[in-house]
């Protein structure tokens, strides 16, 4: 163990991404239908044992319990994504299991790794220092910079929802920025993780590896995506037909704002759920 320098669930991480990709090349169903559940189960895993062989510390051995919330609150904070969905209807489901059980499990199972896997990306290219000297100009966040903030984060909210079906369908846009706007202020204001905060001094570590984190996740995402029997498929109306695997190439500006939402997200929950307990998103 020593000697391969991974933990067991490291090792077991890399196991199920393996049994994922030789499910996909042998065309072994029905394990193609648990391709995303079980190959990000297995990353997550797999980038825990990695950041705890550099840095002696992770998420899963330093904050278990918190590790565990991430859970449940991923699952939540997608269901608010498809909720989205429900009017702009850019994504849908294909070849789900006949069983409506199954097919709730799996979506649940899928869901709840998203937020995990952004922060276990995150957590590495920081430890890595990927973005560790960047920095910029100090700013004070003025009570009418964050108002503007919260307003144009409610607008882009509220726009694809009071929409018109034809018009709703163009509002991807504001979805993958409405609670970034809406909630870092808030966040700001009280006093929990923010990148404003970090932006006030002049950092821009965190908001650089959560945008490369997206961006990352999202072509593992679509990578295996695009080789599962049960996936999903998009009807993006902008250059819907110039594709990257499934998802057109315009889409692929969502990952890195998802991966900030999400942040923005998941600190503003966990100030009545751990506040005094520092997070690793």
């Amino acid at each position: 163990m020593a000697r391969i320098g991974l933990r067991l669930h490291g090792l077991i991480g890399a196991a199920l991404i393996a049994f994922a990709e030789i499910s996909v090349v042998l065309d072994l169903r029905p394990f193609t239908t648990w391709v995303t559940p079980v190959a990000w189960t297995g990353y997550i895993l797999l980038i825990d044992a990695l950041v705890l062989r550099l840095r002696r510390g992770s998420l899963i051995t330093d904050r278990p319990k918190e590790f565990v919330v991430m859970f449940p609150l991923s699952l939540a904070f997608w269901l608010v994504f498809e909720g989205f969905n429900h009017f702009i209807k850019n994504w849908q489901y294909i070849n789900l299991p006949p069983s409506r059980l199954l097919t709730a499990i799996g979506m649940t199972w899928s869901f709840a790794t998203i937020m995990p896997a952004i922060c276990e990306t995150t957590d590495l290219l920081q430890t890595l220092r990927v973005f560790r000297t960047t920095r910029v100009r100090r700013r004070k966040m003025g009570s009418g910079f964050l108002v503007t903030l919260i307003v144009l984060g409610a607008v882009c909210l509220l726009a694809p929802l009071l929409s018109p079906p034809k018009y709703a369908r163009y509002m991807a846009v504001p979805v993958w920025g409405c609670f970034i706007f809406l909630l870092e202020p808030i966040n700001y204001r009280l006093k929990t993780q923010s990148v404003l905060r970090d932006w006030e001094s002049g950092k821009l570590e965190k908001l650089l590896s959560l945008l490369l984190a997206g961006s990352i996740c999202g072509v593992l995402w679509e990578f295996w995506n695009f080789w599962a029997y049960t996936k999903w498929v998009y009807t993006v109306p902008i250059m819907g037909e110039i594709k990257i695997f499934e998802m057109p190439i315009i889409g692929w500006l969502g990952f890195p704002l998802l991966a900030v939402e999400l942040y923005a997200m998941y600190n503003c929950a966990k100030v009545p759920i751990h506040s005094s307990q520092r997070t690793g998103l």
